[in-house]
């Protein structure tokens, strides 16, 4: 049978941690020692829905608690996500949207990865991602974010693809008071937020309310889309070179309220007067701005002990997603030509959708099965896309390009550019945990979902976990995942750039990791993983798919990656703690054979968190992302690496807590590559040096 290269590198890492495992468990005295000191502080639910030890959880995961996010001194959540291994936050362009890309798993609209917050999608039925208007999230009010890395369809369903997030926010408990705070520093930012944790009789209350806003980056864009059509028809409409459009208002609040077994989560996130980063058509449009309301309600009961050797818990969900354009978003600026004609008020268009998500789920957990412990559960989803209609002085020809229509109109139904739709999703998944030796854990799962518009599929998963020592585990695991089509990719209508296409069929991947975790010191951490995995029915668009000359969505090829990640922690002395992690990546094109590009093969963070006084910290972090390569047919050089540095530096004045931290510190020229075929030729900027000041106050 043939092993390809990093199939073989897998099997002989674990055979090689094997041989070391024998010669440990040796002796059972000294198990017995680590497990005194070690114990297992840190734990982990994303990986089986039920709590789990961290370093025995039937996956690659990562936890990162509110003390790390404090002593990184970061702002938002993009800023989080980057530390962690195998992960890079990247901006696309539009918006000032970050693709929060897995493994080098990327596509335009990061489609590819499941945010969840409190176990709910984020997922809107639109673009199939949380949102191009997500436009940031706050940190405050987060208690910690836990991360799958690899595939989570068998226990998450649809998109859990390259991986999973799951941000879980702080309970009445973690926040024990009042507090509030302020944070003001460059590109105009300013927020104040305000939190509290008590009780209302036997009720446990945790609340949170934030209000920010920022300027954003707005450095210059020296070329653009309409440069080109600029030089194609003779015409001088670029508002190139220009700055970017990068400014948003925010409002968050959060209600969490529990009673003995039951829970009631709600959130509201308003994002308002959001930017149109390099531009909705990559053609600059200083004066677009765009809107998101997001109101997400949740309640739950579990009981863990509802009989003998049951458990069993519910939870039903609601989600409202509007998306409002306030000022129209001009796609193409005035005076630009078209081979249908001119634009002399530019090409304008602004769409408008509402979406009502309703979720309903129930499981069990059963332990009566010696050496087992069952999990089974099933569901309902109910997506709802209603209420569309879109602002704009253009009509779309056969050959897909705009054509003036006149004046600014309101259009709805088949002259919008996409008509109301639904989508039902019933799911089934069964998971078994079989300790079967004393040692050695065996994770099997299966999950079947049903779609209303695009079919069945079956994923499965399967983990090995052996606890060879009580300082070494080792982890051998293979799953299968799928992304869903959005709604976009499936009946987009009357759009001059794609089409939809509703006979696509879902995008799956099929994963083979393994993984081991070494406590060689107490003091001292080290993992490593290495994976490799094949992507198949990719969707992207392409000429003639469904008629005329315009461009269409397809399931095309197919991709194929496999790499390494490795992360070290070393608590140093009990001032002083060192971080890091260094991962990388090879994806290539099966059709082409080439690299995939966009996204870094080499990527390397570090930290450290030095107490060099009492009640003062300071911490400052490295970030390396390099190896960027283009796409076949984009001929412009690699992306540059970039190499940022940053410092935090943190005191405890009674109540009040100090944090300063600088950006950036180097002022480094980091960009992001701008997608082809390369509109944004010099690509997208990231922020020079930026400097933030934070007071908090507990009450």
């Amino acid at each position: 049978m043939y092993l390809s290269p990093h199939t073989a590198m897998l099997t002989a890492m674990l055979l090689a941690f094997s041989l070391v495992a024998n010669a440990r468990t040796q002796n059972n005295e000294e198990d017995d020692d680590l497990k005194a000191i070690y114990g297992d502080k840190l734990t982990v639910s994303i990986a089986t829905g039920s709590q789990k030890s961290l370093r025995l959880a039937p996956a690659v995961t990562s936890v990162i608690t509110a003390a790390d996010i404090r002593a990184m001194g970061a702002t938002d959540l993009d800023q989080v996500l980057e530390s962690v291994a195998g992960m890079h936050a990247e901006k696309i362009g539009a918006n000032d949207f970050s693709a929060y890309v897995m493994r080098g798993i990327i596509n335009e609209l990061n489609s590819q990865i499941l945010v969840l917050q409190n176990g709910v999608p984020m997922t809107i039925l639109l673009t199939g991602n949380r949102s191009r208007l997500w436009a940031g999230y706050p940190l405050q009010h987060i208690s910690r974010i836990e991360i799958i890395r690899g595939p989570g369809s068998a226990l998450y369903g649809a998109d859990a693809y390259s991986g999973v997030i799951n941000i879980i926010t702080k309970t009445s408990a973690e926040i024990q008071g009042t507090e509030f705070g302020i944070i003001a520093g460059s590109l105009s930012t300013r927020d104040a937020w305000i939190q509290h944790g008590g009780k209302i009789g036997s009720v446990d209350l945790a609340a949170y309310l934030r209000m920010g806003k920022t300027a954003g980056n707005t450095d210059t864009i020296s070329v653009d889309a309409q440069s080109g059509l600029d030089r194609l028809f003779g015409t001088h409409a670029s508002l190139a070179p220009g700055p970017m459009n990068n400014g948003r208002d925010a409002i968050d609040a959060n209600l969490d309220l529990s009673y003995e077994k039951w829970r009631w989560r709600n959130s509201f996130m308003l994002r308002d007067n959001i930017g149109t980063g390099t531009g909705t058509s990559s053609a600059l449009d200083p004066s677009g701005k765009l809107k998101s309301q997001r109101l997400t309600s949740e309640i739950s009961w579990s009981d863990s002990h509802f009989g003998q050797d049951w458990g069993l818990g519910f939870n039903l969900s609601y989600m409202q997603y509007l998306q409002r354009l306030p000022s129209p978003l001009v796609l193409y600026p005035a005076g630009t030509t078209f081979p249908t004609g001119i634009f002399p008020n530019g090409i304008i268009g602004s769409p408008n959708t509402s979406e009502r998500q309703m979720r309903a789920s129930a499981y069990a957990i059963y332990s009566g099965w010696h050496d087992h412990q069952l999990r089974l559960g099933l569901g309902h989803d109910d997506l709802n896309m209603y209420d569309i209609y879109e602002y704009k002085n253009f009509l779309v020809t056969p050959a897909g390009l705009p054509q003036p229509a006149g004046a600014v109109q309101t259009y709805t139904g088949a002259l919008a550019f996409l008509e109301p739709h639904r989508r039902k999703i019933d799911y089934v998944y069964i998971q078994d945990e079989w300790q079967f030796a004393p040692d050695w854990n065996l994770m099997a799962g299966l999950r079947h979902d049903r779609y209303s518009d695009v079919g069945s599929t079956t994923n499965p998963r399967l983990a090995l976990v052996w606890a060879a020592a009580y300082d070494l585990t080792a982890k051998l695991m293979y799953g299968e995942a799928f992304r869903a089509p959005s709604f976009a990719e499936l009946y987009s209508i009357n759009n001059p750039a794609q089409r939809g296409n509703p006979s696509i069929q879902p995008e799956t991947i099929k994963t083979l990791e393994a993984a081991v975790i070494w406590q060689a010191r107490n003091d001292l951490q080290a993992k490593i993983n290495i994976f490799q995995f094949r992507m198949k029915n990719l969707i992207r668009t392409v000429s003639n798919a469904i008629k005329g000359t315009g461009s269409s969505y397809a399931n095309t090829n197919s991709q194929e990656g496999h790499g390494m990640e490795t992360e070290l922690n070393w608590q140093a002395s009990r001032q002083l703690r060192l971080n890091g992690n260094y991962s990388y990546q090879r994806n290539t094109d099966q059709t082409t054979n080439q690299d995939a590009g966009y996204a870094p093969h080499h990527h390397l963070f570090a930290r450290a968190d030095w107490q060099f006084v009492q009640d003062w910290s300071l911490s400052p972090q490295f970030n390396w992302v390099a190896g960027r390569k283009r796409t076949v047919g984009d001929t412009r050089p690699p992306v540059a690496d970039y190499k940022t540095l940053d410092l935090s530096l943190r005191t405890n004045a009674g109540a009040w807590e100090v944090s300063g931290s600088i950006r950036n510190l180097m002022n480094a020229d980091a960009r992001e590559p701008s997608f082809a075929p390369g509109s944004i030729v010099n690509d997208i900027p990231l922020p020079g040096r930026s400097f933030y000041l934070q007071l908090v106050y507990k009450m």
